[in-house]
C-alpha cells in the first residue's frame, strides 16, 4: 500500500457491527476501507467444539429477528446458523423479591423465536470470511494514531506514518472509541457501581429454549440458552449485573461457593449448576454521544452508546445503526451525493438518535424500578408485571418491539 490511500468510506472498527457495515457499503458500490487491530487470522479461527463449558465464548449475543434480517440480507446468517446458536422460544422474567412474572412466547407472536443466542465470535468470523472475498480494503493488524479533518472528508493516520483519506470516516470501535475522541464528540455517561460477571454454566435441567431472567435490588441475572454441537440443551450463558461490591465477593468464590449462589439466585429454575467456566466481570457504564455525526464523520454501535445489558439490547442497536446508515447511504448514492454529505448524515442522526434514547431511557427507568426494595414500589412492580402477563396484546406488542417487529 502507498503512504495515502482514498477511499469513499473507511471503517474503522471490524467487529459485529463495523464489518457488517463494511460488508452492506461494499455491496452498494462505494469504494470502502476497513480498519481493525486485531489479525484477520485470529477472527478467521475455528471454534473448538463444545465439549465442556470453557468451550463457549464467554461473549453472546441475543439477535433479534431484525437484526437477523440484517444479517441475512447481507449474505452472512446461512453460515452464522452453520456454527453454534440457540433460538429461544420463550422469555420468562421475574422479581425475585414479590411474586410478579412475565413470560413471552414465541407462538404468541407466530413467530418461529424470540431471537438467537449466538457467540459474538461467530458472527465476527461469518463476516470476515464474506469480507475477504469482497472488494472491501481489509486493513488488518493496524493501529489508528490520530483523525483530522482533510480537504474533502477525513484523513486517518496510522501508527506506522501512512496516511488514509475518506470522504467518510465511520468509527466503529467500541464504547472508548478514541475516533470519537480524537473528533470532539463529547459524551454524557454515568457510572451504575456494577459490575456484570459472565460465564457459561451447565445445569442439571434442560433450559427448555427459554430465556430467564431473575431481577434483584442488587441486580438481575440472566440464564441465555445454548446448544453445543450434539444439541445438548443443558447449557447457559449468564450474565450476572451486581453492585460492584457483590460483584467482588462473587468473583472471589472459588467455583463449588459460586454454582450454590447462582443456583440460590436463580431460585433453581433449571435445577443443580453442576459445572462453570471460568469467570469474567466488567463494570457497568451508560453512555451516549451528543452527537453521532461531525463533518465526514460517524458513530455506530458501542462508540455512539452504550447500555445496560439488562435487556441485552446492545448489539440489536448497533445493527440498527448499520440498517439505517446503509438506508441513508444508499439514498444518497441514488442522488450522486458524497457519503460525507450533511444532509445525509444528519437523516441518520434522527433516525438513530431518538430510538437509541428511548430505549436507553427505558432500561434506565427499569433498572431504577427493580432497584428500589420500597414496599409501595415492590407492591407496584409485582401488580404491574403480572397485570401486563395477563394483557396479552399489550405484553406481546412490547416483545414485537424488542424483536424489531413493526406492527
Amino acid at each position: 500500500m502507498s503512504k495515502s490511500q482514498t477511499y469513499d468510506v473507511l471503517v474503522v472498527g471490524a467487529g459485529m457491527i463495523g464489518s457488517a457495515l463494511a460488508l452492506g457499503l461494499s455491496r452498494q458500490g462505494w469504494q470502502v476501507g476497513l480498519l481493525e487491530a486485531s489479525a484477520r487470522e485470529d477472527m478467521l479461527a475455528e471454534p473448538s467444539p463444545a465439549c465442556g463449558v470453557d468451550d463457549f465464548e464467554p461473549r453472546v449475543s441475543a439477535i433479534s429477528l431484525a437484526s437477523q434480517t440484517l444479517l441475512e440480507t447481507l449474505g452472512v446468517w446461512r453460515e452464522v446458523r452453520a456454527h453454534r446458536h440457540c433460538g429461544y422460544q420463550a422469555m420468562t422474567v421475574w422479581d425475585g423479591d414479590g411474586t410478579g412474572r412475565i413470560q413471552f412466547d414465541s407462538a404468541e407472536l407466530q413467530a418461529r423465536s424470540l431471537g438467537t443466542i449466538v457467540e459474538n465470535r461467530n458472527i465476527v468470523r461469518a463476516l470476515m470470511a464474506a469480507l475477504v472475498a469482497s472488494d472491501v480494503d481489509v486493513m488488518d493488524d493496524e493501529k489508528v494514531a490520530g483523525c483530522r479533518p482533510g480537504t474533502n472528508g477525513r484523513v486517518v493516520e496510522l501508527a506506522d506514518g501512512r496516511e488514509l483519506s475518506a470522504q467518510l470516516v465511520v468509527a466503529a470501535d467500541g464504547a472508548q472509541s478514541r475516533l470519537r475522541q480524537w473528533v470532539g464528540l463529547p459524551t454524557r455517561e454515568w457510572d451504575y457501581d456494577q459490575q456484570a460477571i459472565v460465564c457459561t454454566v451447565k445445569t442439571s435441567q434442560r433450559h427448555q429454549y427459554t430465556a430467564w431472567q431473575r431481577f434483584s435490588p442488587s441486580g438481575p441475572l440472566a440464564f441465555l440458552p445454548l446448544l453445543n454441537e450434539q444439541g445438548d440443551d443443558h447449557y447457559c450463558s449468564i450474565v450476572w449485573s451486581q453492585d460492584t461490591h457483590e460483584a467482588r465477593r462473587l468473583m472471589a468464590l472459588d467455583d463449588s461457593a459460586f454454582r450454590i449462589e447462582l443456583e440460590q439466585a436463580i431460585e433453581r429454575q433449571l435445577g443443580a449448576v453442576e459445572t462453570v467456566s471460568r469467570r469474567f466481570a466488567f463494570p457497568l457504564r451508560q453512555r451516549h454521544a451528543k452527537d453521532y455525526i461531525a463533518p465526514g464523520f460517524a458513530l455506530v454501535g458501542d462508540a455512539a452508546h452504550t447500555i445496560h445489558p439488562l435487556a441485552g439490547q446492545g448489539a440489536n442497536l448497533g445493527y440498527g445503526d448499520v440498517a439505517a446508515l446503509l438506508d441513508e447511504l444508499s439514498r444518497a448514492r441514488r442522488g450522486r451525493l458524497s457519503p460525507g454529505n450533511v444532509s445525509v448524515l444528519a437523516r441518520f442522526q434522527r433516525r438513530r438518535k431518538g430510538e437509541n434514547l428511548t430505549m436507553m431511557a427505558a432500561m434506565e427507568a427499569f433498572k431504577q424500578l427493580f432497584a428500589r426494595d420500597e414496599l409501595p414500589l415492590r407492591w407496584l412492580r409485582n401488580t404491574g408485571m403480572r397485570w401486563l402477563d395477563q394483557l396479552g396484546p399489550i405484553k406481546n406488542r412490547i416483545a414485537a418491539e424488542a424483536m424489531g417487529i413493526r406492527r
